[in-house]
């Protein structure tokens, strides 16, 4: 049974027993403490903590999961993965125990005919918690699973909690017996691999307190509703639906392992290391496939790192099984065709997504020969200091800043004869580890902060917002926070969130900055508002300063946005859904929104795209801009299902989380896309548009930055008073301006060309009288001295190299010459080949003088460079190169 039809299985069962069916929800986890959604149960954390009511109570999906904390070690057993699918059912207050492990048993046991898996019961055994009598006695007396196929296990593998203090309850999992070939008999508690878990039921009955570990916690009490929470993993059940070995032989990773052996010649099954390439290949490759696909692109940072890091692992095991050129496209593929079943949006997005991938191989690839570079420096430097083994900071600079795997610093070192202090690079890689742990751990407690705001929710429901159609109106506070402390009264200085029942205020979101503005009581009380955040789902927190007055909980109140910042925010947020579509239309699909920003009378927009984009192209994307605003075309907004958005075309942000109605905003026959944000009503209102133009933010990932209205025409008025005095200046119209200028620069490029040449023959005139002053330092004839200030780096190197070329024979020559630049010392010394047989090295003799010099330097044997900080220390050093020379020759 291929996974596609496991996962259509799995939601048709649900849905004919009363499910509604929650399409898997993007990667990119809505939820602060987490860079991806790492579970089944994540997009529904909200339901279950009570933050937001579930739309029903039964509720099923198959979701998609990413989990990287151990990716070194993907590859080297099959066990480990990073992409995962979860099948998961849930309910909220309406089945628990027994109808969990009823449904679990008939959708594992139904016949493959009658729209089961088909598996075998007698080889199914089951694992619940410890003191769980419920579950043992449902098991054996509805069920009916022998008492011997059922084993009690403690809180480390069969109780569940997120973590923090919250929900909790015991677990039961259904355990599938592989035979003995998978190892001995005994059940899970003696053997998971023969006995894998394939499905997990927890019982959420309890509510926990904060703990110091996942085990060691206290239960204070029941949960004012039992609720249910499974997960199957999808992979585990299609290897043995399959009759596969292990997960990388299933049929979704088998076929990226296959397009490998096509590129590489290399056979899954040949070799050790070649299958441990094989498996990182075919795991990270489908992995970075869906990360591109929710809309993450490759950088340095959060999530971007994730993708980045995987990606460059699995390029480097394809040039390890012998890959010489590009492969990302082709395995790419593989994975769009394949996982493009379950995921239709894939094969929509293919183009975008081979883009982003393209782009950061050729990015990996460039890197791998830049870091080349830096391992060739490090070794050079580790043997001529005498070492033979390259230090672990190196090792570690390489992983972190040019992505180098470890495991191609070993072997590259090796063949220079050198080895790696691995302990050194391993403990500054767990240094960054548990630094990042500490700040994962920190984030958790976030969830604390949000209960003054759920209480709130909880009491009052939520925000009415009314500012699509009025800009101020009545409400009541019906929630009062200072300190981010709930308070009944706040006075006069105070600063507070202030919770209204409803509000014109629109809260910042989807890259449209907060209304500011007043709240008037009745009582004569004035809040000035700043800011308008949603901390929680569906509560508007106006953040403020008491201006007037004081302020009391159920206090009538009338809201009053600042209208001209309003009205400005949505010029701008209107002028960027025109500058997406006609960035769509110039670039293709690939153009897609990664982020924005809408303020008053400018914006800022993020899209996707492997390069810069050419001046022309800006200049006709800003031309069909304001070609837009001329049409006076009407921008109107309305309220739909997410499937009909999607029949009549409407663009979705990637990263964003959809319900099932949504808002979509048409502007005339131009542009339409799902957004809940304030606009204009007519283009005409944005008057003009100044794209000012575009630069890199990442990898893949682009930023227009533009001006609207008043703003741009403002821009525009300073230019032309710019281009004015420019054409008094040059004496020329406007349009001969760059000819002119261009000339101009040139002229001078090539005044600065003779003066630079003056002063190097000047300098070069000095080497006659050097050469004449050279000394005998036993044996060796010594150069040294300083040149006239400012002799700049380039020339100072030009004239010392001269110096040692004019002293012939066979005789040993050490030239020192040192200047002063910028307020700062500089030194460069030289050597020649018989210098250096009587252990005379330049860079030996840099650092001696750069140490001197209050600085540091270093570079090859024959010629080296170096700096400091003291220009009076010039002499010293100059009698610390002689002295030095003394002593080794």
């Amino acid at each position: 049974m291929e996974s596609a039809e496991i996962r259509r299985r799995w939601l048709s069962f649900f849905e004919e027993r009363g499910h509604a069916v929650v399409p898997s929800a993007s990667l990119i986890a809505d939820d602060p403490t987490l860079l991806l959604v790492n579970a089944g149960m994540v997009p529904f954390k909200p339901y279950f903590l009570g933050e937001v009511k579930p739309p029903a109570q039964t509720l099923t999906s198959v979701q998609k999961c990413v989990r990287t904390p151990d990716i070194e070690e993907v590859g080297k057993t099959t066990r480990h993965g990073t992409f995962f699918q979860m099948c998961g059912n849930f309910s909220f207050g309406d089945y628990f125990k027994e109808g969990a492990i009823t449904y679990a048993w008939e959708l594992l046991t139904s016949s493959v005919a009658d729209g089961g898996y088909g598996l075998e019961p007698e080889k199914l055994w089951i694992t619940v918690y410890l003191d769980d009598d419920e579950a043992e006695q449902i098991w054996r007396e509805k069920i009916g699973v022998p008492a011997e196929r059922i084993q009690r296990l403690g809180k480390k593998d069969n109780f569940w909690s997120m973590g923090v203090p919250g929900p909790c309850g015991p677990c039961s999992e259904i355990n599938y017996d592989r035979g003995p070939e998978f190892g001995v008999e005994g059940g899970p508690a003696v053997n998971d691999e023969r006995y894998v878990e394939i499905w997990n039921l927890v019982f959420m009955q309890f509510e926990r307190g904060a703990g110091e570990n996942k085990e060691d916690f206290p239960i204070l009490g029941d949960l004012p509703s039992k609720n249910i929470d499974t997960g199957l993993g999808l992979e585990r059940l299609a290897m043995i639906l399959q009759g596969v070995q292990n997960m990388y032989e299933t049929d979704t990773l088998r076929v990226v392992m296959d397009k490998a052996t096509e590129l590489t010649g290399v056979q899954y099954g040949a070799a050790k290391d070649s299958d441990v390439s094989m498996r990182v290949v075919a795991d990270h490759i489908r992995t970075s496939a869906m990360l591109i696909g929710d809309g993450v692109t490759p950088g340095n940072e959060g999530r971007g790192y994730v993708l980045r890091r995987i990606m460059r692992r699995a390029i480097r095991n394809m040039r390890l099984m012998g890959a010489t050129g590009p492969v990302v496209l082709d395995l790419i593929g593989v994975v769009i065709d394949t996982m493009g079943l379950q995921y239709p949006e894939l094969v929509t997005d293919r183009k975008r997504i081979e883009t982003v991938a393209l782009a950061e191989e050729a990015a990996f690839l460039k890197a791998l020969k830049g870091g080349t570079n830096i391992l060739d420096t490090a070794i050079s430097e580790t043997k001529a200091a005498g070492g033979s083994v390259l230090a672990g900071d190196k090792a570690f600079l390489l992983h972190d800043t040019w992505g180098f795997p470890i495991d191609l610093t070993l072997e590259m070192a090796s063949e220079q004869g050198l080895s790696v202090d691995e302990p050194g690079f391993r403990r500054l890689m767990q240094e960054q580890r548990d630094k990042a742990k500490a700040d994962a751990r920190a984030k958790k407690t976030g969830h604390a902060d949000l209960s003054a705001y759920r209480e709130v929710a909880d009491n009052s429901g939520e925000t009415e917002f009314t500012g699509y159609g009025s800009t101020e109106g009545e409400s009541t506070i019906v929630g009062l926070l200072v300190d981010g402390v709930s308070s009944p009264a706040a006075s006069e200085g105070d600063e507070v969130e202030i919770v209204l029942d409803r509000s014109p205020f629109y809260a910042e979101g989807g890259g449209q900055l907060a209304d500011q503005g007043r709240i008037k009581l009745h009582s004569g009380a004035v809040v000035e508002i700043r800011d308008v955040q949603k901390p929680v789902p569906g509560v508007h927190v106006h953040k403020g300063v008491v201006q007037v007055g004081e302020v009391t909980v159920g206090a009538s109140a009338y809201a009053v946005i600042d209208v001209k910042r309003r009205r400005a925010i949505a010029r701008a947020h209107s002028a960027t859904h025109l500058t997406h579509q006609a960035l769509r239309d110039a670039l293709g699909p690939t153009a897609a929104q990664a982020g924005s920003e809408n303020s008053p009378g400018r914006f800022r927009f993020d899209f996707g795209s492997p390069n810069a984009v050419p001046g022309t192209v800006l200049t006709d994307v800003e031309q069909k801009i304001n070609d837009v605003l001329s049409r006076e075309l009407d921008v109107t907004a309305e309220v739909m299902s997410i499937d009909e958005a999607k029949k009549q075309g409407a663009i979705a942000e990637f990263g964003e989380k959809y319900g099932e109605r949504v808002r979509v905003v048409t502007i005339g026959d131009f542009s339409k896309e799902l957004c809940g944000g304030t606009h204009v009503g007519n283009t005409a209102q944005l008057g003009l548009v100044k794209l000012l133009g575009e630069s890199s933010i990442g990898s893949g990932v682009r930023r227009v930055e533009a001006l609207v209205g008043v703003d741009a025409y403002n821009f525009l008025a300073k230019e032309h008073t710019v281009v004015a005095q420019l054409q008094e200046l040059v004496k020329g119209r406007p349009e001969e301006l760059p000819e002119k200028i261009a000339s101009m620069l040139g002229k001078l490029k090539d005044a600065e060309k003779e003066i630079e040449k003056f002063r190097a023959e000047k300098v070069l005139q000095a080497a006659a009288g050097l050469v004449a002053g050279a000394q005998d330092v036993r044996g060796v004839a010594v150069v040294t001295g300083q040149v006239p200030d400012g002799t700049g780096a380039d020339d100072l190197r030009k004239l010392v190299l001269d110096v040692r070329g004019r002293i012939q024979g066979d005789r040993p020559v050490v030239v020192a010459l040192f200047t002063v630049a910028g307020g700062r010392p500089l030194t460069v010394i030289a050597t020649n080949e018989a210098a250096r047989e009587r252990g005379l090295k330049a860079g030996d003799l840099v650092r001696t003088a750069a140490k001197t010099l209050g600085g540091g330097g270093g570079g090859k044997p024959d010629v080296a460079q170096g700096g400091g900080q003291n220009p009076d220390a010039i002499g010293d050093a100059i009698a610390a190169v002689e002295r030095l020379v003394g002593e080794t020759a």
